[in-house]
């Protein structure tokens, strides 16, 4: 990507910068970090026509966000004819996937329990953003019907299986009840940013799909990432240091199936 290519307030802003890709995450979105002799570090969202509605509501989410938790300024919003660009500020830190943090893996759990919590208490009495269910499953049937659904990056146990069966076992699997929350949405650990030496949450990043939803929504893509990244077996410290007395297991399993189709 060069800054020829891009639209042309964003090519004054970046001229003369240079970029980075970044592998980490599995947005669907190229992701560039830019450094710029004249300004600080910044991050280059591009997303195609499949994602640009996401991108779009992040930008908003973001701006919305601004007073409420520690996310990355909007510097730039554009359009061409086939992508969106979203520029952002840097969030100082280590992603919570980067190796440093297994050293000291009850603090990592700690950590990322806290940035939940964090997330969770932000008031959802004027929040605009609508994530729930019926809003998620109708979402979940038009990516089905349209082939939006990537079936080669079903997680382990699902591969081999279609959208159209996932989708019918979904439906028959919904919870009777939702606990609303303000919620990230899509809480993984490269989506948390931490500053290793305070031992403290710096910030989080990805904000596409976030607003109001259930928060296990939240509890069951932290524990899936957390066996991703570093094994199974803190699940239950997780759920302690978040706070739970009980485990929904079926709002657990529930909401890491609907995130296949997403």
């Amino acid at each position: 990507m060069t800054t020829h290519t891009l639209p042309a307030d964003l090519q004054t802003l970046l001229a003369g910068a240079t970029w980075q890709a970044i592998d980490v995450g599995c947005s669907g979105n190229q992701v560039y970090r830019i450094i710029h002799p004249n300004t600080s570090v910044c991050y280059l969202k591009i997303a195609n026509t499949d994602n640009q509605a996401e991108l779009q509501t992040e930008k908003a989410c973001l701006t919305w966000l601004q007073s409420r938790l520690p996310v990355p300024q909007v510097y730039a919003f554009a359009h061409d004819q086939i992508h969106s660009y979203l520029l952002l500020s840097e969030i100082p830190g280590l992603m919570a996937c980067d190796k440093t943090f297994e050293r000291d893996i009850p603090t990592l759990v700690n950590l990322l329990a806290a940035g939940l919590r964090q997330i969770h208490q932000v008031a959802i009495t004027d929040c605009p953003f609508d994530q729930r269910l019926l809003h998620k499953l109708e979402l979940a049937q038009r990516r089905v019907a349209t082939g939006l659904v990537d079936e080669t990056d079903f997680d382990e146990q699902r591969q081999g299986m279609n959208a159209e069966t996932l989708l019918k076992q979904l439906l028959a699997n919904q919870p009777r009840d939702e606990d609303l929350v303000f919620t990230h949405g899509d809480y993984c650990l490269p989506n948390v940013l931490l500053d290793p030496q305070q031992r403290r949450v710096n910030g989080f990043i990805d904000w596409g799909r976030a607003g109001i939803a259930d928060r296990y929504q939240d509890l069951a893509l932290a524990a899936r990432s957390l066996i991703y990244n570093v094994g199974p077996g803190w699940e239950p410290l997780l759920w302690h240091e978040y706070g739970l007395t009980t485990v929904e297991e079926e709002k657990i399993a529930f909401y890491q199936l609907l995130d296949e189709f997403f």
